[in-house]
């Protein structure tokens, strides 16, 4: 058996409480972040390079991680954004014919720690009971005084800015420069396959940088603006508040994911706050309000839109609710060319049922009186 003599590890939560584990292969060390857990059975690449989960420690609650190994073409950033895995049984092996190697490979290759052989069913009905917190997992078990000053200091998801570690630092283009419409894109955070879904709906993008001004996307000229999923608290986004502040005085067709669905409602007076737990997992019922059809999707996020708030805004209609807690899943504005969504319609991974809202944005560019060919 490979690894027979696995190095012991342990999880450390910030309320002192200790679950343990075993070292994923020879990897040892220690990583800190908020834990949480995603609910997915497959798509655990997608999950850990998804930007939006940048200093987070992931709960895998399928019982199962590794067994179809990795592909390059499933990544949705140039790195892995966790900052560390935990997982109830791990596959060194796998069995899929496309892959193009181990996920302990791939994990080795981003210097990742992970930890397996916890009783994540435990875990996770601990996190659900006392809420998502930081948390710290280690393999210097013999120093737990050590590690809770650690993680004393590692500060709070609330009120962290988490936007600018994880978007590009220079602009760039992607797509067919020869496309019909061109989008800005502020990147907070964006994944590859929403850009995927845009250039195949022909679409030529330009991201941008999160602190970009709203002059720097104009400069593009283009038909339709996009605001990124990401990590961290919306709150302190203020620079991109102020983009869609001034995208949306101007009644320019703007179209945000996650994150952005956050900055969006934050433009327009209307707080979030910080959720018990979060959704995460792709199979989240939504029900689409406006034509009464529900939908199964992908969803990552810890802050939520406040709801009272969102319906007492007269420029504002709530579109989608999440069928589990009733949290608000989609806004649109009501006289502006404006809406947003709380999940994840480029289902990366997840299910097809929302990949309309590109359709959606792409039809509200195509209404605009000023769209050019290009």
């Amino acid at each position: 058996m490979k690894y027979q003599n696995r190095q012991k590890a342990i999880i450390l939560l910030a309320d002192g409480t200790i679950f343990y584990g075993k070292a994923v292969g020879n990897k040892q060390g220690t990583a800190f972040g908020e834990v949480c857990f995603n609910t997915g059975m497959t798509g655990y690449q997608e999950i850990f390079t998804d930007p939006s989960y940048f200093g987070q420690l992931m709960v895998a609650t399928n019982a199962h991680i590794g067994n179809y190994g990795t592909n390059i073409d499933e990544v949705e950033s140039d790195s892995i954004k966790i900052s560390g895995l935990i997982v109830k049984n791990f596959s060194y092996e796998y069995s899929r014919d496309n892959a193009d190697g181990s996920l302990e490979e791939f994990l080795n290759k981003n210097n990742l720690l992970a930890i397996s052989d916890v009783d994540t069913r435990a875990l996770v009905s601990y996190i659900r009971d006392h809420g998502a917190m930081n948390a710290v997992i280690s393999t210097e078990v013999d120093d737990v005084e050590g590690l809770k000053k650690q993680l004393a200091d590692v500060p709070k998801m609330e009120g962290l800015e988490l936007a600018s570690q994880v978007s590009t630092k220079e602009a760039y283009f992607y797509g067919d420069e020869n496309a019909t419409f061109k989008v800005a894109a502020l990147d907070i955070g964006i994944k590859k396959n929403i850009l995927r879904n845009l250039a195949s709906r022909d679409a030529y993008i330009k991201v941008f940088p999160y602190n970009s001004k709203f002059e720097d996307l104009e400069a593009f000229n283009p038909d339709g603006y996009f605001l990124s999923n990401g990590p961290g608290d919306p709150e302190p986004l203020t620079e991109a508040q102020e983009v869609a502040k001034e995208i949306i005085k101007r009644d320019l067709p703007l179209f945000g994911i996650c994150l952005g669905h956050q900055v969006i409602a934050l433009a327009n007076g209307v707080s979030t706050y910080k959720m018990h737990n979060g959704h995460r997992g792709i199979n989240h019922p939504v029900k689409n309000l406006i034509t009464g059809k529900g939908e199964i999707t992908s969803q990552n996020h810890g802050f939520a839109v406040n709801r009272e708030e969102a319906e007492a805004n007269t420029d504002l209609e709530i579109t989608h609710i999440h069928l589990n807690d009733n949290t608000v899943a989609g806004l649109a504005m009501k006289n502006k060319n404006c809406f947003s969504v709380q999940y994840h319609p480029e289902a990366s991974p997840g299910p097809h049922d929302s990949s309309y809202l590109f359709d959606q944005f792409i039809e509200n560019i195509k209404k605009r009186s000023t769209i050019k060919t290009y």
